[in-house]
């Protein structure tokens, strides 16, 4: 792999080295030493830069020990190529990959678009369960412990990023696990909506057709890297870093942007929501 600029799948292949190489005990500079290395090749692979090659990378996780299932799958993600990356999880629930998860937490900006429910970084954990439970990739068995992760992601929403949610207005208007779990999260929109660092803005059903109506998507933007675009589906997610895809989302995004309410306006629509006739 030629030394280039990091990616989701190169972040995500450097990720799982640094958990081989944190397993040995022993620092980046100490294996560069034993395997005959600048330690800057180190450091760029676990950036997901490259600059190895197959056989590198072999060598690199026999001398970490990285169990043979873990290293197959490393290798996997080292030889994948090209800006879109898609993953299938185990455990049929998307937006529980680790990847999204860790892009979640590296990104200092994410603005979300969401058309049929509230969006998933806003949603109480009651209103998550009413979801789940409709969901057919969730066994009941593990509905508890999918709830807890879910819920759990909500932890990003702080002061030091800033967060943009484009939501429809049906989707404000879905009773989602009846009257109580329903209001309850229209409840918690309103009180998230005065946070100076998170952006509610409604997009009104009477404008009719609009640029969203493709489907839900969020766009991270981070520090150091490339902005990526995550797309799901019932079964698989997919992210997006080449430049062209994601202009076409930022260009969505702009004619959301013009055809939503502001602030102010977005909060008195859900107000009038919550109160209802």
């Amino acid at each position: 792999m030629p030394k280039r600029s990091s990616s989701v799948v190169g972040r995500e292949f450097g990720n799982g080295v640094r958990t081989a190489v944190e397993r040995t005990g022993l620092t980046q500079r100490r294996l560069a030493e034993v395997l005959g290395w600048q330690e800057a090749k180190v450091s760029d692979m676990l950036a997901g830069k490259g600059g190895v090659n197959e056989a590198e990378v072999r060598e690199f996780l026999a001398y970490c020990r990285t169990p043979l299932r873990e290293r197959e799958e490393l290798l996997d993600l080292f030889r994948e190529s090209g800006s879109v990356y898609l993953q299938v999880p185990d455990d049929g629930v998307p937006d529980q990959v680790r990847t999204l998860i860790g892009q979640e937490k590296e990104a200092d900006e994410i603005v979300c678009w969401s058309m049929i429910l509230v969006p998933g970084l806003l949603q109480i954990p009651e209103y998550i369960e009413a979801v789940t439970a409709k969901a057919r990739t969730v066994p009941p068995e593990k509905r508890p412990a999918v709830v807890a992760a879910r819920a759990a992601r909500a932890a990003i929403l702080e002061y030091t990023r800033t967060f943009t949610f484009y939501v429809h207005e049906q989707a404000l208007r879905l009773p989602v696990g009846g009257q109580e779990v329903w209001r309850e999260q229209l409840a918690h929109l309103l009180r998230l909506s005065v946070r100076n660092y998170i952006s509610i803005r409604v997009v009104p059903t009477a404008i009719g057709m609009h640029a969203g109506v493709s489907g839900d998507f969020r766009l991270m933007r981070f520090p150091k890297y490339p902005p990526v675009v995550y797309v799901e589906s019932v079964k698989c997610c997919l992210f997006f870093d080449d430049s062209d895809t994601v202009k076409v989302y930022e260009n969505i995004l702009k004619d959301l942007a013009g055809a939503a309410l502001d602030e102010e306006q977005s909060r008195a629509v859900i107000n009038s929501i919550l109160e209802g006739p």
